[in-house]
């Protein structure tokens, strides 16, 4: 009689379990920790990425014999993996940027971030406010640090002058803080420990290759620079003007009709960007509560390749699955020097995304480099009030705030 094992055949039909599971990725010798909820609904799997408070769908996903191919959300990457039961072992793949493939495992009815310590008794309390400052060789960057902590359980974010680290998740691990985001596209884990002068020192690691010190000291009213006042026009410089395709070659410039006399919102973005993604719902949910009024929002791609086609694929998807209901053009590479020269009139481009206001005279109002987004929490509700301030003076409304 012979016996055939699942192992010695070629492919091997294998279910997806639903579920919770516990995925990790592997970044510069660190295991960087991720949550997944596996659901199948009318034989068609639907993947939840779980960071924190935010739930990512990921709708396409394909099961084919003993593997699995994931397409994540919006973004140029997949996850491919072999299913073996309870285990998934495969690779996080960047289809833009070459050789980019790191190693991916998950394990099935494991809802934990980071293992539990030993001691749980004495488990420091990093909750509040911090003035922090990443250190890399001899740059130093400010940013603010917020943390919520239950037991040993921590959230947070971190908000820095290009945009904030979104959803953190993590726990305190025999005195160290851990915390950990993948969002599909970036890769994002915090290491730190409480001192006794009560500085919290720790590394953060970020992608391939990537790698910072940050010290961070509690302060209930911590400050950054004034976002409103890193990206500005140069001198002499009152109006904006471009001609940029939209995703089917179009070209749309400001002097177009359906601007004249409208307030426009120009947000420099691209499909890569977590933080322009946050931004992009928030001005669709904007503009669909205010699609009465003179504005006109436009978002401007800068993509990851000088490529039309790649570009415009890459667009239709994201205004395709997310639903966008403004415009979105073609502007250029991600590359920030040369996104630059896009735009002369800016003294650069400081960040994605980048929000520009232009009155209905034409003239550049008011540009906002960064985005504080919902993991902010009362950083994004402040942003949302100055956002909805600055258009109802330059519609010259003195009418409540109707953003979401």
């Amino acid at each position: 009689m012979v016996v055939l094992l699942c192992g010695a055949l070629p492919a091997c039909a294998q279910k997806l379990k639903t579920g919770t599971w516990r995925a990790t990725i592997e970044i510069q010798g660190q295991l960087l920790p991720f949550n997944l909820d596996v659901v199948n609904q009318s034989d068609r799997y639907h993947i939840y990425l779980r960071n924190g408070a935010e739930k990512i769908l990921l709708d396409e996903v394909r099961v084919a014999n003993d593997s699995v191919d994931i397409v994540l959300h919006v973004f140029d990457a997949n996850i491919k993996a072999r299913i073996n039961g309870d285990n998934l072992e495969g690779t996080f793949i960047k289809n833009y940027e070459k050789d980019y493939r790191i190693p991916f495992k998950a394990y099935y009815g494991e809802a934990f971030r980071f293992a539990k310590g030993k001691d749980q008794k004495n488990v420091p309390d990093f909750s509040g406010k911090y003035a922090v400052k990443f250190i890399h060789q001899r740059d130093t960057t400010p940013a603010i640090a917020v943390f919520d902590q239950v037991a040993d359980s921590v959230t947070g974010t971190f908000l820095t002058l290009t945009g904030d680290y979104r959803y953190l998740q993590g726990n305190v691990v025999d005195g160290q803080m851990q915390l950990s985001t993948f969002d599909g596209n970036h890769s994002y884990l915090f290491r730190a420990t409480k001192h006794a002068d009560g500085k919290v020192i720790g590394e953060f690691y970020s992608g391939k290759t990537w790698k910072e010190q940050w010290i961070a000291e509690k302060n209930d009213n911590p400050t950054m620079p004034d976002p409103e006042k890193l990206t500005y026009m140069k001198k002499g410089k009152e109006k904006i003007s471009f001609t940029f395709p939209d995703a089917n070659g179009k070209k749309v410039s400001l002097t177009d009709r359906a601007y004249k006399n409208k307030v426009v919102i120009l947000q420099l973005m691209g499909t890569w960007c977590p933080n322009c993604m946050d931004e992009t719902r928030f001005l669709m949910a904007w503009n669909e509560k205010n699609k009465g009024r003179d504005v006109k929002i436009i978002g401007l791609a800068y993509e990851r390749k000088d490529d039309f086609t790649y570009a415009s694929e890459r667009v239709k998807k994201m205004v395709s699955k997310m639903g966008v209901n403004y415009e979105i053009l073609i502007a250029g590479t991600d590359d920030k020097a040369k996104a630059s020269l896009t735009l002369p009139m800016l003294n650069e481009i400081y960040a994605f995304p980048t929000t520009i206001f232009v009155g209905r005279d034409g003239t550049v109002k008011k540009i906002h480099t960064g985005f504080s987004g919902p993991g902010t929490g009362p950083y994004y509700d402040q942003f949302i009030q100055q956002f909805n301030e600055t258009v109802n003076e330059l519609l010259g409304e003195k009418s409540p705030p109707m953003g979401n």
